[in-house]
């Protein structure tokens, strides 16, 4: 699976093109989170000097068009993020790479850097929005998000990984598919992707809002204006996240904020269930003695048992399609089916285990090898405090790795690369895992749901006996 967003860069207020560049481009290629600049590769420019190129196309565009529209695109981004411990760090890079490819049909220069430095590998794609023969530039539209998004799913689709299930159309989008985004909505979505590019304060968030079209009113609460808005929106009437001082929080990481969290926060508030019992094809029985004790009449009575017959009538179906003739052998399916949905899940949480041991030991051996140089010069410092103080991260960092290596027990200390070798290994593994796990546990589901709609049917059926012979007795 892999979420992906388009951003487009603009110039910002104070800063000249060049710097703008060189700063995006900079933290995409950033060493500690691209594997030293392994995880980066590029097409039609070099990842050292890909700011300098595209510079010199935009200078070149204005040669031959001599056009410089106000507010231009510099550049665009891809943010494409995939699911926790689906793909290694080097397939991530080909899939992003490919994506690019594609989304721009070869017509734009761009670089992929991986960055590993979160629990989910993500990349960061930049192309050039001005084209390689500089004549033209990248045009966006409200739907190429989509185009963007049904890319990387097949790109996704390809390298056998998940894909993002589209969501039900509501009402409103099957009267108008084209229905546009609200103001508040769309402002949101600028803030998160400024916020993405790590200002350095809050006036530097502003002047950013301010060059993406928007104008600012200051005073006790900030107001922002977009294009085709008649009225100011206060950043306090956004929802939490989004006031002055939580911005400036989100700014110095005084504040976590997850925008995709806070949205599924509010749709679990404000949408109505249309049930109360969740669609497993089978369903629990009713039990039409509790019902009755609750206050139903006797026309809910007689709808309740069509009911439980129609749900044992599925029951009956389902153990006839699987040969299930008696009570005992549907009980050791059922049994089965659930010893073996354990099992592979059993196999699963290894894999994740081993999963993450490789990658935190392959992280320490980086790290050591890294910060080798400092704490040799620290231990010949004689232990110096102030030298301590000045190379404080690197040596916890050798320190920490050389505790690792301790749990060892003695072992050879193994090669990145065979740790990578191994993690694609046991990654492709807990793929064909999880394929047999996502049937083995609907097959679970149907034995365990069909063996409960028995149980309740003998259930009632034996109470209803028991109640006829005591008014035998009576009799």
């Amino acid at each position: 699976m892999a979420a992906t967003r388009l951003i487009a860069m603009h110039q910002n207020k104070g800063r000249s093109v060049a710097q703008c560049l060189k700063d995006r481009t900079d933290y995409a290629k950033n060493g500690e989170k691209t594997e030293n600049g392994e995880l980066i590769s590029s097409y039609a420019c070099d990842k050292e000097t890909v700011d300098q190129e595209f510079l010199l196309s935009k200078q070149e565009y204005l040669r031959i068009t001599g056009r410089k529209p106000k507010g231009d695109i510099i550049a665009y981004q891809i943010r494409q993020s995939f699911k926790p411990g689906e793909v290694t760090p080097e397939e991530a890079n080909a899939i992003g790479y490919e994506t690019a490819m594609r989304f721009t049909k070869g017509n734009h220069a761009f670089i992929v850097a991986t960055h590993t430095d979160r629990a989910h590998i993500h990349n960061h794609i930049i192309f050039n929005s001005t084209n390689l023969d500089c004549d033209r530039k990248f045009k966006d539209s409200w739907l190429i998000a989509l185009v963007l998004q049904k890319v990387s799913d097949i790109v996704c689709l390809e390298h056998a990984l998940s894909v993002i299930k589209p969501r039900k159309p509501s009402e409103r989008d099957n009267r108008n598919p084209y229905h546009r985004e609200s103001f508040r909505k769309v402002l949101r979505e600028k803030i998160d992707s400024i916020l993405n590019e790590e200002p350095k304060d809050f006036r530097e968030f502003l002047d950013s809002l301010k060059a993406s079209g928007y104008e600012i009113k200051n005073g006790k609460h900030t107001a922002v204006r977009g294009q085709g808005q008649k009225r100011y929106i206060r950043l306090s009437s956004l929802g939490k996240g989004y006031t002055d001082e939580e911005i400036r929080k989100r700014i110095t990481g005084e504040m976590e904020f997850d925008p995709e969290e806070q949205r599924k926060e509010f749709l679990r508030k404000h949408t109505k269930r249309k049930s109360m019992v969740p669609d497993r094809g089978f369903d629990l029985l009713i039990d039409i003695n509790k019902k009755m004790q609750e206050g139903k009449g006797k026309g809910y009575e007689r709808w309740a048992k069509v009911f439980n017959i129609k749900q044992v009538s599925k029951a009956l179906l389902f153990l006839q399609e699987h040969g299930i003739r008696n009570y005992e052998e549907l009980s050791k399916k059922a049994s089965c089916s659930a010893e073996t949905f354990r099992t592979l899940s059993d196999s699963i949480k290894e894999k994740e285990s081993r999963l993450k041991e490789i990658s935190d030991l392959r992280t320490h051996i980086i790290n050591y090898a890294k910060t080798k140089d400092v704490y040799k010069a620290f231990v010949e410092s004689g232990y110096s405090r102030e030298f301590e103080e000045l190379h404080r991260k690197e040596i916890l960092l050798h320190k920490a790795a050389k505790e690792e290596f301790k749990k060892l027990d003695g072992k050879k200390l193994p090669k990145v690369k065979e740790l990578s070798e191994e993690y694609a290994k046991i990654l492709q593994e807990k793929r064909k895992l999880y394929e047999s796990y996502k049937e083995t546990r609907k097959e679970m589901m149907d034995y365990q749901i069909a063996k409960q709609d028995i149980d309740r049917f003998l259930e009632i059926d034996e109470k209803q006996k028991d109640k006829e012979q005591k008014k035998e007795i009576q009799l």
